[in-house]
């Protein structure tokens, strides 16, 4: 699933052919993609202008000129592909649920595998609401090793499982909570308030840097991810822990362990990350 490195790398690659487009007409090819009713969807956004193309958390949101957003969640397998005019066939995105059509003649296809992204109009008091529901941006300044510690100490959820908890901090999910617990030497299992000010602390250093990195690097691709030019990401030969089962440890030698609990898989040295699995009963 798409993280915040790679909606932000896609954000990123939309501006440029996305800002002050005139939305022109609107097809969804798959009527599940969109949240409301196909036809409010529609009717809201056609003839509004693309003011603004930016991300928070998860997430990739277009700006309109009357205030209101499209946000767009792109699920486990969703890309967004903009093209300066309708794609031949033999080029075409081959799984599309929904495409924008400008009044340049430019595209912008939201191509999705699985299906399991999500589009939604939704007006400025509306978004205001919605995003008050995510937690913190994990690279902001509001974002400290002190706030972080406070909230942590406040939990007795697993750390991973806190730190892909969207209401905690957003953006963060599977590949980077591992990779930021393996920086900070600490367990994925580890209650949350067990975590002290220290630990925190370069728990905070290690998911600030992760995320960086990642971005630097158009995020990481495992399966599917793509970025606006149809691109993967290049940060996966540089993942420490995640995927990494039975691989040694590039600090201390020792195998790579993978537990599974919340129904997903975590990463971790044994040896650089102290703990047991019971850690997260």
């Amino acid at each position: 699933m798409p993280e915040l490195p790679e909606a932000e790398t896609i954000a990123r690659g939309l501006r440029g052919a996305l800002l002050d487009q005139a939305i022109r007409d609107v097809h969804v090819v798959h009527p599940g993609i969109v949240v409301q009713p196909q036809e409010a969807f529609t009717a809201a956004i056609r003839h509004r202008v693309v003011v603004a193309v930016e991300r928070r958390g998860k997430n990739v949101v277009l700006r309109l000129d009357d205030g209101s957003v499209i946000l767009i969640n792109l699920g486990m397998t969703g890309s967004l592909l903009p093209f300066p005019s309708v794609p031949p066939e033999e080029t075409a995105p081959t799984h599309p649920t929904l495409v924008l059509h400008f009044d340049s003649g430019a595209v912008m296809v939201f191509d999705d595998t699985r299906r399991f992204g999500r589009a939604e109009w939704l007006t400025s008091r509306g978004w205001t609401e919605r995003s008050a529901l995510l937690g913190p941006e994990p690279l902001s300044a509001s974002f400290t090793a002190r706030t972080l510690h406070a909230a942590l100490l406040a939990s007795r959820a697993p750390a991973r499982s806190w730190l892909l908890d969207q209401r905690r901090v957003a953006g963060v999910g599977n590949i980077y909570a591992n990779e930021a617990l393996f920086l900070a030497g600490v367990h994925p299992a580890r209650s949350a308030r067990s975590i002290s000010a220290e630990e925190a602390s370069a728990l905070h250093r290690g998911l600030r840097s992760v995320l960086r990195k990642a971005i630097d690097q158009g995020g990481t691709t495992i399966r599917d991810y793509r970025n606006a030019e149809g691109e993967p990401g290049r940060y996966a030969r540089r993942l420490l822990v995640y995927g990494r089962e039975g691989r040694p440890c590039g600090r201390c030698g020792a195998p790579i362990r993978r537990i599974v609990f919340g129904g997903r898989s975590a990463f971790f040295c044994p040896q650089c990350q102290p703990g047991t699995a019971d850690d997260a009963n």
